[in-house]
């Protein structure tokens, strides 16, 4: 009760819980197709090299979260391009751009004038420091990821599950592909101060594996996902303002008692299910 009294009072803990909720549902969407397309190593790659951008920004005096997207989304591009277009592994190139931007973003944060600036936010998350800007581009992104997967379900599945079968479709498959790798850009990038660069990963991983325990279906996988990010980071936030914690590892614990909890039961259910058949 009074961590409700609390959140009607404080505006910073108004504007957590609409990041939660809306980074919820960016993560959730693109979370599934990340993972239904095994493209999870991608989403790392990006989400680390997008450090750089981070480093140059503060080199330069700018908002870091602007250096952050142009090199997101330049690397997720730039890995798209460059896994269709050159002979070296797809594993070998996000490895070279992960390091490529980590490298780069330490460089030109220790040759920045002053103290090194402060990156706990960034790589492990604030929630609590969240802006009313901050929510309002993560209300944006949220819709129009939502817009997206709604109107373009079918090509997106298509094109998550089997390339090859969207291509005798006639889909335009490299276009879309790019679409939605700039899509997971934006949402790692406006996602970083949430649950920060070294955990995000787990927020686009997550809840879609707890959801395939229970479905295989698509658009189950993305209804369920977006509630269980949800559920994750609402009670990680609680848990990050009462324990004084980062809210970026508080979240992903619950992710992962949450994750515990659901494999326990699909087994007990799954053995549940084997004694009636024999019986």
């Amino acid at each position: 009760m009074e961590f409700l009294s609390q959140v009607l009072e404080y505006t910073f803990l108004q504007n957590a819980l609409l990041a939660a909720l809306f980074t919820s549902i960016s993560c959730g969407l693109i979370g599934t197709y990340i993972v239904t397309k095994r493209i999870v190593f991608i989403s790392g790659g990006i989400t680390h090299t997008s450090f750089g951008g981070i480093g140059i920004a503060y080199f330069l005096g700018l908002n870091p979260i602007l250096g952050a997207t142009v090199f997101a989304v330049l690397s997720a591009l730039g890995i798209e391009y460059f896994t269709r277009k050159s002979d070296i592994r797809h594993d070998s190139m996000i490895g070279i751009f992960w390091s490529f931007g980590m490298a780069i973003g330490i460089i030109f944060i220790f040759l920045s004038p002053g103290y090194a600036p402060n990156l706990m936010s960034y790589l492990f998350g604030s929630i609590l420091t969240v802006s009313s800007q901050d929510v309002i581009w993560m209300a944006l992104l949220s819709a129009v990821i939502a817009l997206v997967f709604i109107l373009f379900t079918r090509p997106v599945l298509y094109i998550a599950f089997d390339e090859t079968f969207a291509i005798t479709r006639k889909l335009p498959v490299n276009l879309i592909k790019n679409i939605l790798m700039v899509l997971v850009a934006l949402t790692i990038v406006l996602s970083i101060r949430v649950i920060g660069i070294i955990l995000l990963i787990s927020l686009l991983t997550i809840p879609q594996t707890i959801a395939n325990l229970f479905t295989r279906k698509f658009r189950s996988i993305m209804f369920l996902s977006v509630i269980l990010a949800l559920i994750g980071s609402l009670s990680g936030l609680y848990l990050s303002y009462q324990l004084d914690i980062p809210s970026g590892a508080s979240i992903i614990f619950s992710l992962i008692v949450m994750f515990v909890l659901a494999k326990a039961f699909a087994v007990v259910k799954q053995k549940v299910v084997q004694a009636k058949q024999y019986d």
